[in-house]
């Protein structure tokens, strides 16, 4: 049940953050066209940009993960035996879940200060507030351990099944 609602969910931000950067795209030329045909750009374009793309990047992450689309080295595991290997991918999990559980721990007291202060990025005309984006590498990185914590049980019970297997 739980690999279902993180499967949904993994899909749905990834549908959000793919959105997001059509969107974004837009944006870009017409800041570009803006910048280079009227000598006036889109006012704002860099900190949106800059806060779109760190809300995608983290949003994606859970999908990432589930796909099997994180980077990892195919060629040393692959000369390993198969119990091995799947205890080496357990461990590689666990340690996604420490990187995953540190940010979402570091990112508790800028997300507060930021919600509690009313941060802006950018300065003039258009102010960007800065807690969606601190919010999305929270949702990110919080979904992301969860999936580690996922796939590294996938890893176990392969390596226990080879063991009972053998």
């Amino acid at each position: 049940m739980l690999t279902r609602i993180s499967d949904w969910t993994a899909k749905a931000l990834l549908a959000f953050s793919a959105t997001l950067a059509f969107l974004l795209s837009f944006l870009v030329v017409a800041d570009v066209v803006g910048r280079t045909v009227f000598s006036h750009p889109v006012k704002g374009t860099p900190e949106i940009v800059s806060m779109s793309i760190v809300i995608i990047c983290f949003l994606q992450a859970s999908y990432a993960i589930r796909s099997g689309g994180m980077l990892h080295v195919d060629v040393i595991p692959g000369l390993l035996p198969a119990r091995l290997r799947e205890s080496l991918g357990a461990f590689g999990c666990v340690l996604g879940v420490a990187f995953f559980a540190v940010v979402l721990y570091g990112g508790i007291e800028p997300l507060q200060h930021a919600w509690g202060s009313n941060e802006y990025e950018g300065e003039g005309a258009l102010r960007i507030p800065t807690w969606p984006a601190r919010l999305a590498v929270m949702v990110g990185a919080g979904l992301a351990a969860l999936d580690y914590v996922l796939a590294g049980l996938v890893h176990v019970r392969a390596a226990a099944r080879r063991t009972a297997g053998r």
